[in-house]
């Protein structure tokens, strides 16, 4: 069998083959390749060690040149090349204590993570599985090389990647391995926030994005985030729902578009409910005040998991306003688009209609409906240019301190207040208008 390889990793693979030395390419990409799919990137193995590597190319970097990894640049394209290793001890669970390097392929592939990750190929000798990996692409199969326990203890985001890699591929994990993540998932607290984090966006991100409920399923989500594990189990027992608060959460986020800002926010929306719920006299659930519930608990996760803070902003922002009913009028939408700006208000939109799909699909049509009017709404507030932030409008701080305002809350309280009336009628957004209403109002309040 042949398959494509881009020029750059065929170069590498030549220039490796002319100076005497086995070049393979390995992992993902050959899996990509025979699921006629585009690789992202290209990793290839060697016997040559890295010191012979760096002979052998002009430009490279030492990205882990103790593992054996040397990335080669080639038209400014980078790609990882890796001396041949066996298997190493791990005592911490993470990192191998020592590498030793080999020159037998198949040995390198016996020590790799997961079958379908260990097959190599070369336009000269084709395709070399030793482990199985192809029938397993064939059968949509994950299954650990070797004793899976081993596997998973020398790295326990191992575990993330099973599940990471059955969301993105759509493969079921064997029997095996998913017994030994569920025996071995505390070893989850030994992997870095950063790890976890972005085998968690990955997954989000993938074609089924509620498969983050199985990380639950296998034990490992009470490690990772035990307010989401709290939420399976939580019933909502009233008219608007038809799952408990953690399968809701699930369906809202298979419901979302494939955006990482808002697929966090449909997956920590609801968080907050178990804190917070009540029963009236009628038997029936509410959850007054979740929103905040939400937002707070949403707030500590993701800098525990060390999300990035202009992210952790959006995605809270959302959280917060994830209940609030937009009506589809002109002020009720620029209102809310003075509070979450216009990205984030279309993401907002999008967040409702999801939550709301995920509900009882009796409601679902006046509540989709009114959503698609409040978008259209915004679209021509975008396309009018129509003032809904304090910038827009045709004076600023400056120009009230120039009728007597004092630098601070002062000012920001009258500059909303114009908001506010511009918002109702954009006429209004004036400086002549403007500034004479600011002096009013400087009077009032004197």
């Amino acid at each position: 069998m042949e398959l494509y390889i881009e020029d750059g990793a065929r170069f590498i693979l030549d220039r490796l083959s002319d100076a005497g030395f086995e070049a393979y390419i390995a992992g993902g990409a050959v899996r990509d390749l025979l699921m006629n799919k585009t690789p992202h990137d290209y990793d290839i193995a060697t016997n040559a060690l890295p010191d012979e590597v760096k002979r052998i190319f002009k430009r490279t970097i030492d990205t882990g040149i103790k593992h054996g990894t040397v990335t080669v640049i080639h038209n400014q394209t980078g790609y990882e090349v890796t001396t041949f290793r066996s298997d190493g001890d791990y005592p911490d669970g993470r990192r191998p204590a020592s590498v030793r390097f080999i020159s037998d392929p198949k040995r390198d592939c016996q020590r790799r993570d997961f079958t379908i990750n260990a097959i190599m190929y070369s336009p000269k000798t084709g395709i070399l599985d030793h482990v199985g990996g192809v029938r397993d692409i064939e059968n949509g199969i994950i299954r650990c090389v070797g004793d899976a326990q081993k596997r998973l203890c020398e790295d326990a985001l191992r575990m993330m990647r099973a599940i990471r890699f059955s969301a993105v591929l759509g493969f079921k994990i064997d029997n095996e391995t998913e017994r030994a993540i569920k025996a071995h998932s505390i070893l989850i607290k030994k992997v870095s926030s950063e790890r976890i984090l972005e085998e968690l966006n990955k997954i989000l991100l993938s074609e089924r994005p509620e498969y983050i409920g199985e990380l639950r399923r296998v034990g490992l989500l009470k490690h990772i985030m035990p307010e989401l594990d709290r939420c399976f189990g939580e019933p909502q027992r009233n008219k608007y729902h038809i799952y408990d608060v953690g399968e809701h959460i699930m369906h809202t986020i298979k419901y979302s578009e494939p955006d990482l800002i808002l697929r966090w926010a449909a997956l920590l929306h609801d968080i907050g409910k178990p804190c917070c719920p009540s029963t009236d006299a009628k038997g029936t659930i509410h959850f007054y005040g979740h929103h905040r519930d939400s937002r707070r608990i949403a707030v500590d996760v993701l800098h525990r998991l060390h999300m990035d803070s202009d992210s952790i902003r959006d995605i809270t922002l959302l959280v917060e306003n994830h209940d609030y009913r937009v009506d589809a009028n002109f002020t009720a939408v620029k209102r809310m688009m003075s509070k979450t700006g216009a990205e984030l208000f279309e993401k907002l939109m999008l967040l409702q209609k999801a939550d709301n799909k995920a509900k009882n699909p009796k409601f679902f049509n006046d509540k989709c409906r009114r959503i698609d009017n409040a978008l259209a709404i915004y679209k021509e507030v975008i396309a009018l240019r129509q003032p809904y932030r304090v910038s827009d409008l045709c004076v600023n701080g400056r120009d009230l301190m120039n009728v007597g305002y004092r630098q601070g809350r002062e000012i920001g309280d009258a500059l909303k207040m114009m908001l506010d009336e511009v918002i109702i009628n954009p006429e209004l957004n004036s400086r002549t208008y403007l500034m004479r209403r600011a002096k009013e109002i400087r009077r009032a309040h004197k």
